[in-house]
Protein backbone atom coordinates (compact mmCIF):
# COMPACT_ATOMS: atom_id res chain seq x y z
CA UNK A 1 0.00 0.00 0.00
CA UNK A 2 1.30 3.64 -0.72
CA UNK A 3 1.43 4.81 3.14
CA UNK A 4 1.83 8.62 1.81
CA UNK A 5 -2.15 7.78 -0.41
CA UNK A 6 -3.57 6.19 2.95
CA UNK A 7 -2.46 9.14 4.90
CA UNK A 8 -4.14 11.79 2.72
CA UNK A 9 -7.42 9.71 2.46
CA UNK A 10 -7.13 9.55 6.01
CA UNK A 11 -6.37 13.27 6.88
CA UNK A 12 -9.54 14.52 5.37
CA UNK A 13 -11.46 12.20 7.36
CA UNK A 14 -9.34 13.25 10.63
CA UNK A 15 -9.83 17.14 9.82
CA UNK A 16 -13.71 16.28 9.04
CA UNK A 17 -14.53 14.59 12.00
CA UNK A 18 -12.45 17.03 14.24
CA UNK A 19 -14.97 19.56 14.50
CA UNK A 20 -13.83 22.62 16.57
CA UNK A 21 -15.26 24.68 18.69
CA UNK A 22 -14.72 27.54 20.87
CA UNK A 23 -14.10 26.57 24.94
CA UNK A 24 -16.14 28.26 27.28
CA UNK A 25 -16.59 27.60 31.38
CA UNK A 26 -18.93 25.09 32.53
CA UNK A 27 -20.60 23.31 35.47
CA UNK A 28 -18.78 20.20 34.69
CA UNK A 29 -16.48 18.31 32.04
CA UNK A 30 -18.14 15.60 30.45
CA UNK A 31 -15.36 12.79 29.16
CA UNK A 32 -16.67 9.88 27.34
CA UNK A 33 -15.52 6.49 27.12
CA UNK A 34 -12.15 5.82 24.93
CA UNK A 35 -8.86 3.50 24.50
CA UNK A 36 -7.30 6.62 24.13
CA UNK A 37 -5.50 7.83 27.43
CA UNK A 38 -5.05 11.53 26.03
CA UNK A 39 -8.64 11.69 26.16
CA UNK A 40 -8.33 11.56 30.54
CA UNK A 41 -4.79 14.11 30.10
CA UNK A 42 -7.28 16.43 28.48
CA UNK A 43 -9.64 16.65 30.88
CA UNK A 44 -7.60 16.90 33.91
CA UNK A 45 -5.69 19.98 31.62
CA UNK A 46 -9.15 21.79 31.40
CA UNK A 47 -9.81 21.37 34.96
CA UNK A 48 -6.73 22.14 36.52
CA UNK A 49 -7.22 25.31 33.69
CA UNK A 50 -10.60 26.10 35.87
CA UNK A 51 -12.45 25.49 33.17
CA UNK A 52 -15.19 23.17 34.75
CA UNK A 53 -15.34 22.25 38.74
CA UNK A 54 -16.22 18.64 38.17
CA UNK A 55 -15.99 15.88 36.02
CA UNK A 56 -17.87 12.74 34.59
CA UNK A 57 -15.97 9.82 33.85
CA UNK A 58 -18.22 7.25 31.58
CA UNK A 59 -17.37 4.51 30.31
CA UNK A 60 -18.23 0.94 30.74
CA UNK A 61 -16.15 -1.02 28.73
CA UNK A 62 -13.24 -2.75 30.23
CA UNK A 63 -9.90 -2.19 28.90
CA UNK A 64 -7.19 -5.36 29.01
CA UNK A 65 -3.92 -4.10 31.16
CA UNK A 66 -1.37 -1.52 29.29
CA UNK A 67 -4.08 -0.27 27.25
CA UNK A 68 -5.46 3.04 29.18
CA UNK A 69 -2.10 2.56 31.07
CA UNK A 70 -3.51 0.14 33.39
CA UNK A 71 -1.82 -2.32 35.61
CA UNK A 72 -4.75 -4.76 35.72
CA UNK A 73 -7.84 -4.32 33.34
CA UNK A 74 -10.25 -1.40 34.49
CA UNK A 75 -13.48 0.39 32.92
CA UNK A 76 -12.90 3.21 30.76
CA UNK A 77 -14.10 5.55 33.70
CA UNK A 78 -11.99 3.93 36.12
CA UNK A 79 -8.56 4.00 34.20
CA UNK A 80 -9.27 7.75 33.16
CA UNK A 81 -9.86 8.51 36.98
CA UNK A 82 -6.27 6.72 37.57
CA UNK A 83 -5.00 9.26 35.55
CA UNK A 84 -6.81 12.07 35.99
CA UNK A 85 -5.53 12.04 40.01
CA UNK A 86 -2.21 11.90 38.68
CA UNK A 87 -2.42 15.03 36.94
CA UNK A 88 -3.46 16.05 40.46
CA UNK A 89 -7.16 16.00 39.88
CA UNK A 90 -8.44 15.59 43.49
CA UNK A 91 -11.07 12.54 43.98
CA UNK A 92 -13.77 14.23 45.28
CA UNK A 93 -14.30 16.24 42.17
CA UNK A 94 -14.58 13.17 40.05
CA UNK A 95 -17.98 11.32 38.92
CA UNK A 96 -17.68 7.79 37.76
CA UNK A 97 -20.31 6.35 35.28
CA UNK A 98 -19.16 2.72 34.95
CA UNK A 99 -22.20 1.34 32.76
CA UNK A 100 -22.56 2.91 29.13
CA UNK A 101 -20.42 0.86 26.70
CA UNK A 102 -21.54 3.04 23.57
CA UNK A 103 -21.78 6.91 23.06
CA UNK A 104 -25.27 7.14 23.22
CA UNK A 105 -25.44 5.26 26.02
CA UNK A 106 -22.58 7.62 27.70
CA UNK A 107 -25.49 10.35 27.38
CA UNK A 108 -28.00 8.29 28.99
CA UNK A 109 -26.24 6.85 31.01
CA UNK A 110 -24.31 10.31 32.54
CA UNK A 111 -28.42 11.29 32.73
CA UNK A 112 -29.67 8.84 35.13
CA UNK A 113 -26.46 9.39 37.16
CA UNK A 114 -27.23 13.25 37.41
CA UNK A 115 -30.60 12.95 38.86
CA UNK A 116 -29.53 10.16 40.70
CA UNK A 117 -26.99 12.32 42.55
CA UNK A 118 -29.38 15.39 42.41
CA UNK A 119 -26.96 17.47 40.56
CA UNK A 120 -27.92 20.18 38.28
CA UNK A 121 -25.38 20.85 36.29
CA UNK A 122 -26.40 22.85 32.98
CA UNK A 123 -23.52 23.32 31.12
CA UNK A 124 -20.79 21.15 29.79
CA UNK A 125 -17.78 20.50 27.86
CA UNK A 126 -17.76 17.18 25.82
CA UNK A 127 -14.69 15.66 25.60
CA UNK A 128 -13.51 12.50 23.26
CA UNK A 129 -10.82 11.61 20.71
CA UNK A 130 -10.10 14.40 17.78
CA UNK A 131 -12.33 12.04 15.14
CA UNK A 132 -14.83 11.39 17.75
CA UNK A 133 -16.10 14.92 18.04
CA UNK A 134 -18.43 15.44 15.24
CA UNK A 135 -20.28 12.19 16.25
CA UNK A 136 -20.58 13.36 19.88
CA UNK A 137 -21.75 16.63 18.88
CA UNK A 138 -24.53 15.16 16.57
CA UNK A 139 -25.64 12.15 19.13
CA UNK A 140 -25.27 15.35 21.83
CA UNK A 141 -27.88 16.97 19.90
CA UNK A 142 -30.51 14.32 20.41
CA UNK A 143 -29.32 13.08 23.41
CA UNK A 144 -28.54 16.05 25.70
CA UNK A 145 -29.70 18.69 23.79
CA UNK A 146 -31.84 19.91 27.04
CA UNK A 147 -28.32 21.00 28.25
CA UNK A 148 -26.00 23.76 27.06
CA UNK A 149 -22.54 22.27 25.66
CA UNK A 150 -19.59 22.58 23.71
CA UNK A 151 -17.24 19.84 22.29
CA UNK A 152 -13.72 19.93 22.67
CA UNK A 153 -10.49 17.74 21.94
CA UNK A 154 -6.89 17.99 22.75
CA UNK A 155 -5.36 20.43 19.64
CA UNK A 156 -3.85 17.85 17.44
CA UNK A 157 -3.38 17.15 13.89
CA UNK A 158 -3.91 14.06 12.00
CA UNK A 159 0.13 13.53 11.55
CA UNK A 160 0.70 14.44 15.88
CA UNK A 161 -2.21 12.31 16.72
CA UNK A 162 -0.62 9.15 15.31
CA UNK A 163 2.37 9.61 16.52
CA UNK A 164 0.76 10.28 19.99
CA UNK A 165 -1.22 7.19 19.45
CA UNK A 166 1.72 5.11 18.32
CA UNK A 167 3.37 6.17 21.48
CA UNK A 168 0.95 5.03 23.72
CA UNK A 169 0.59 1.35 21.20
CA UNK A 170 -2.44 2.31 19.65
CA UNK A 171 -1.45 1.79 15.56
CA UNK A 172 -2.18 3.78 13.13
CA UNK A 173 -4.76 0.71 11.20
CA UNK A 174 -6.81 1.02 14.44
CA UNK A 175 -7.19 4.86 14.47
CA UNK A 176 -7.82 4.86 10.40
CA UNK A 177 -10.79 1.86 10.62
CA UNK A 178 -12.18 4.26 13.72
CA UNK A 179 -12.46 6.95 11.19
CA UNK A 180 -14.75 4.59 8.94
CA UNK A 181 -16.41 3.66 11.14
CA UNK A 182 -17.73 7.03 12.49
CA UNK A 183 -18.02 8.44 9.23
CA UNK A 184 -20.71 5.50 8.10
CA UNK A 185 -22.31 5.81 11.50
CA UNK A 186 -22.91 10.07 10.81
CA UNK A 187 -23.96 8.29 7.65
CA UNK A 188 -26.69 5.90 8.51
CA UNK A 189 -27.30 7.02 12.28
CA UNK A 190 -29.76 9.70 11.60
CA UNK A 191 -32.07 7.47 10.05
CA UNK A 192 -32.23 5.37 13.35
CA UNK A 193 -32.55 8.58 15.43
CA UNK A 194 -29.39 7.92 17.11
CA UNK A 195 -27.99 11.64 15.96
CA UNK A 196 -29.02 14.70 13.57
CA UNK A 197 -27.99 14.47 9.91
CA UNK A 198 -24.61 15.95 9.44
CA UNK A 199 -23.22 17.36 6.04
CA UNK A 200 -20.70 15.12 4.53
CA UNK A 201 -19.17 16.84 2.00
CA UNK A 202 -17.98 14.88 -1.37
CA UNK A 203 -14.02 14.88 -1.24
CA UNK A 204 -14.75 13.49 2.40
CA UNK A 205 -17.25 10.53 1.52
CA UNK A 206 -14.72 9.47 -1.44
CA UNK A 207 -11.72 9.73 0.69
CA UNK A 208 -14.12 6.60 3.29
CA UNK A 209 -15.04 4.72 -0.06
CA UNK A 210 -11.18 4.57 -1.15
CA UNK A 211 -10.07 3.72 2.63
CA UNK A 212 -12.79 0.99 3.01
CA UNK A 213 -11.26 -0.59 -0.56
CA UNK A 214 -8.15 -0.49 0.99
CA UNK A 215 -9.01 -2.20 3.90
CA UNK A 216 -9.94 -0.30 6.60
CA UNK A 217 -13.42 -1.55 7.45
CA UNK A 218 -12.53 -2.90 10.97
CA UNK A 219 -15.27 -1.27 12.88
CA UNK A 220 -18.23 -1.04 10.66
CA UNK A 221 -21.81 -1.07 12.07
CA UNK A 222 -24.18 -3.86 11.18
Amino acid sequence: MDENLIDYYARLLFDYHFLQQPLQKADCIFVLGSHDPSVADYAAQLYNEGFAPYIIFSGGVVRPVGELRNTVPKTEAEAFFDIAISRGVPAEAILLENEATNTGANFICTKKLLQEKNLNFKRFILVQKPYMIRRTYATAMVQFKEFDFVVSALPDTYDSYIARCLAEGITKERVISNMTGDLQRLKIYPDKGFLIAMDIPEEVWSAYERLLELGFEGRMAS
